[in-house]
């Protein structure tokens, strides 16, 4: 069942008229909600990140340990993915406190690798084809008995990347896509012999051949670092071997400022956005631009406090989802939502050539997830239910659900 998503919902920013349903207006607007089957009103939706692929939105969703299918035409939910045996995903475990752990839970990051879906899960990588609606290949990439978490494939030489940001210290898997099998890892341990703070979103660009990855912490940069691979260090890493990313050939690292990084995105020419989700308590919420050959900040936007960041080539535009925008535009306490200090959270639309922000969009609970369609022009934004987690503060109380915008 879909259902429309109501009047313009609070945009921040000066819009065109908000008009019927379906997306037919001009201007960005969240115009239907399509409710999560198997996650109910006052459930803590456990969702993680999402990508279009075809006619098919994909979203990975921990409580029904299950990979969730919509039409990108009609938002519909048309299936839920779920392995069996070695091949099931792990769900959404609780920790020894009794609480729902993200980093012991699977499914996590998305990648489409050809015709495939490589999902993260815990201590591996499970193989999707989303045409025939099974988990086929689960791929060991370490023992920590932490997630694997968020990828990105290099589909010139075939490999893919995905790191495990919670293991000691946080870790890279390379996997050959034509074999599917491991062939080297990389360790995050910087220069003064401190494991990084943890590994966010990373993208490979192949006009560089380079990997980028966003590292959380390290001792010279503790809010944050862009880490720069060339991808002919990491193919020079001898089979079944592992190096420590300061000992790559070739490598540059980046301060992010006090940023405390999250999403990745590669813009237009050498522009590379990072998403912001600070943990200093009245710190601006940032999307930094990127110079990513020279490492050099070239625009800071009050947009960011999400976690997924995307780049659409078609409306020209980024894409953050900001489950921890606040209404000040600045972090609340600590980072975190609360009743005491609550979050607002929104989708922010940046123009990737001024950098302006063109609009922001009220969303929903923890919505922290955001994917494009450049065909239908639809992004699509999954929320939480209105009362968990706690500390949303323009949350009504509804179930989890799909949002979806017109970007245009």
């Amino acid at each position: 069942m879909k259902r429309m998503y109501g009047a313009c919902l609070g945009i921040a920013v000066a819009l065109a008229a908000c008009g019927g349903g379906g997306g037919d207006a001009p201007g960005p607007q969240v115009f239907a909600s399509t409710p999560i089957t198997g996650v109910g009103t006052g459930t803590n939706f456990s969702f993680d990140l999402g990508l279009v692929s075809g006619n098919r939105y994909f979203v990975t969703d921990r409580n029904n340990a299950a990979i969730d299918v919509f039409d990108t035409q009609s938002s519909a939910l048309l299936a839920q993915i779920k392995g069996t045996g070695a091949n099931a995903f792990a769900g959404a475990v609780k920790n020894a406190s009794g609480a729902v752990d993200n980093s012991l839970s699977g499914p996590n990051g998305l990648n489409a690798v050809g015709n495939l879906l490589y999902a993260g899960d815990v201590n591996s990588v499970k193989i999707v084809d989303p045409v025939a609606g099974t988990v086929i290949k689960n791929i060991v990439v370490g023992t920590s008995g932490t997630r694997a978490d968020e990828g990105c494939v290099d589909a010139v030489h075939g490999i893919f990347m995905i790191s495990t940001p919670e293991a000691v210290p946080p870790f890279a898997t390379f996997i050959n896509t034509a074999t599917q099998a491991v062939v080297s890892h990389v360790t995050f341990t910087d220069a003064a012999g401190a494991a990084s703070a943890g590994l966010e979103q990373c993208r490979y660009d192949a006009a560089s051949d380079t990997f980028f990855v966003n590292n959380d912490g390290t001792t010279a940069n503790p809010h944050g670092e862009l880490v720069s691979m060339p991808g002919a260090s990491i193919r020079g890493i001898a089979a079944g071997g592992t190096v420590n990313y300061t000992a790559l050939a070739g490598v540059r690292l980046f301060s992010e400022g006090n940023c405390d990084p999250t999403g990745l995105a590669l813009g237009p020419g050498t522009d590379i956005a990072v998403g912001c989700r600070e943990a200093t308590t009245g710190a601006p919420l940032l999307v930094q631009i990127m110079n990513r050959s020279t490492g050099a900040i070239v625009a800071s936007v009050n947009a960011g406090g999400g976690d997924q960041l995307e780049f659409d080539a078609a409306t020209n535009r980024y894409y953050s989802a900001g489950s921890r925008w606040t209404a000040s535009g600045k972090a609340a306490t600590d980072g975190a939502c609360s009743t005491a200090s609550p979050c607002t959270p929104v989708l922010s639309i940046i123009d990737a050539t001024t950098h302006a922000l063109v609009a922001q969009l009220k969303t929903g609970n923890n919505a922290h997830s955001v994917a494009v369609d450049p065909v239908t022009f639809h992004a699509f934004v999954p929320v939480s239910s209105g009362v968990s987690p706690a500390g949303c503060g323009t949350c009504a109380a509804e179930p989890a659900s799909l949002l979806t915008v017109s970007t245009r």
